[in-house]
């Protein structure tokens, strides 16, 4: 007589890890236009990935130290003078040169605005924000 067809069991899946979540980084083509920029001769493809590497790294110590500096002075929040003491630490402000000195000889003027207060007339001065 015939039997009727039973299904095979279907043996259960391991669950493959899943893919890690990739982290937000800075674009390669910006890395590449800022990098070229400076240094203003062709660059070999794999000498651009080391750069490309340093740079996330260079960004990834910042943001640790910028973090710890802001959770060491009590605060949630990211400020200006964080940033002044991880840049006087790293060498690049100093008493000869100044933050301010920094960001007008190296950001664009609309940044600029931003970062730096600025004098009005009547002597009232528009802090940054």
């Amino acid at each position: 007589p015939l039997q009727p067809l039973q299904a095979k069991p279907v043996p259960k899946r391991s669950r493959a890890p899943r893919k890690k979540t990739c982290e937000p980084g800075v674009a390669s083509s910006l890395i590449k236009k800022i990098f070229s920029h400076y240094v203003k001769m062709p660059v070999a493809r794999d000498a651009f990935k080391i750069v490309e590497q340093c740079s996330v790294r260079y960004f990834k110590q910042l943001s640790s130290d910028l973090e710890a500096y802001t959770h060491h002075a009590g605060r949630k929040t990211v400020e200006m003078a964080d940033l002044e003491v991880l840049m006087r630490r790293q060498g690049l402000v100093t008493d000869k040169m100044p933050l301010c000195v920094l960001i007008e000889r190296y950001l664009p003027l609309e940044y600029r605005k931003l970062l730096i207060p600025i004098a009005v007339s009547g002597n009232k001065v528009i802090p940054h924000k």
